[in-house]
């Protein structure tokens, strides 16, 4: 078993000085490579024997869209869009976060409103990251998982990343204001994703852990914008990532029965270590840095907002990992060691959430359409 320090580089979870100590050291390039050791993989065996896969990879193929069919010619006012977001999310002079005492304590409209349009490019720079990195390990699982089955979905998860892609990256171009590099922690993970030999371990930290939060991340600007055009590109965008969390879950859930003790607790730690560089990745470090706060006093702020360190906001993203650990076996494996991690960072309340191996027909929304065309 290992500590928590050799899963993640500190003993203590929240270590201000540990958690801003990992920077990007490659920003300013065009390109960023990583050395994959895992073995591209043949099979022979063309038989379709795992019905939920043969399920899914039906549903892939007949609930494509087309980004050009989105409304790009809607005029997007990102100052109105930032000023609705705030307000949900608890920011802002009316928000229902309390700043008595903060840095921004004397903020007005005309700050919050600047830190909201800046957050926004944030959020949306991070998907747009994310989503490459989806495309990339995607890509990776279609050479390395062993099954046909799934090397059939895994193919038409590339062409769905292939489109995020694409969508996040003109709405920014053509929609926002500025763009933000890929953070630290996300490409940290991602980066070890790749690395890693084991094919389970590509779709536990992709299917599982980027793309589980990325569900929630998405469910949740969907609810709160009235952006036309973006509300569209997410609704679409969601009724993919459901599937993609969903082939993590189908796959992983057959083969960890299999897997022995000492098998599971590895993919416990390596699930614990992803869900600590998700939190970290989610205080937005940057955003606050541009906007003239010192990163280590708005660190400590966002840990005292919710002991013991994810506010509710940042919680509700792990709505859609933590009853997917459950529904694999991690959260009471062994001596119930992930149970007792994700209540210490506050979010086990998330295990009896819906997990997506039973929700991810709902978020279809190519069929929604077709149905009601």
């Amino acid at each position: 078993m290992s500590s928590t320090e050799e899963l993640i580089g500190r003993s203590d979870l929240n270590d201000v000085e540990a958690i801003l100590a990992v920077t990007n050291t490659d920003v300013d390039e065009v390109a960023h490579a990583v050395r994959a050791n895992a073995d591209a993989v043949f099979t022979w065996d063309y038989e379709q024997s795992r019905k939920p896969l043969q399920k899914l990879y039906e549903k892939a193929k007949t609930s494509q869209w087309n980004s050009l069919d989105l409304p790009w010619d809607t005029d997007v006012d990102q100052e109105a869009v930032a000023a609705a977001n705030q307000v949900q999310n608890g920011w802002g002079q009316d928000g229902r976060v309390d700043v008595v005492g903060t840095p921004f304590e004397h903020w007005g409209d005309k700050e919050w409103l600047a830190f909201g349009i800046e957050s926004q490019n944030w959020t949306l720079s991070q998907f747009l990251h994310g989503e490459q990195g989806a495309l990339i390990c995607t890509a990776q699982i279609v050479e390395t998982v062993p099954w046909i089955d799934a090397k059939y979905y895994a193919s038409t998860q590339v062409m769905d990343e292939a489109r995020h892609v694409e969508v996040f990256a003109r709405y920014l171009d053509t929609k926002l204001d500025g763009g933000f590099p890929v953070n630290p922690n996300l490409q940290l993970l991602i980066d070890d994703v790749l690395r890693d030999n084991r094919w389970d371990m590509t779709y536990m930290g992709m299917q599982i852990m980027i793309e589980g939060l990325a569900l929630a991340a998405f469910g949740f600007m969907y609810q709160v914008t009235d952006e036309p055009l973006l509300k569209k590109l997410l609704r679409y965008v969601l009724s993919d990532e459901a599937r993609h969390v969903a082939f993590g879950v189908l796959s992983l859930k057959e083969y960890y029965e299999g897997l022995d003790a000492s098998e599971i607790r590895e993919r416990q730690e390596f699930a614990f270590e992803a869900a600590i560089r998700m939190r970290d990745r989610l205080m937005m470090q940057a955003v606050w840095e541009r906007a003239g706060i010192d990163r280590k006093t708005i660190t400590r702020m966002l840990f005292e907002i919710r002991q013991p360190g994810v506010n509710p906001f940042q919680a509700s993203l792990f709505s859609k990992i933590v009853p997917n650990c459950k529904k694999l076996g991690l959260l009471d494996a062994g001596d119930g060691w992930l149970r007792e991690r994700f209540t210490e960072i506050g979010v086990i309340d998330f295990e009896d959430a819906p997990d997506t191996e039973v929700e991810y027909e709902l978020f279809d929304a190519v069929a929604a359409d077709r149905a009601a065309g």
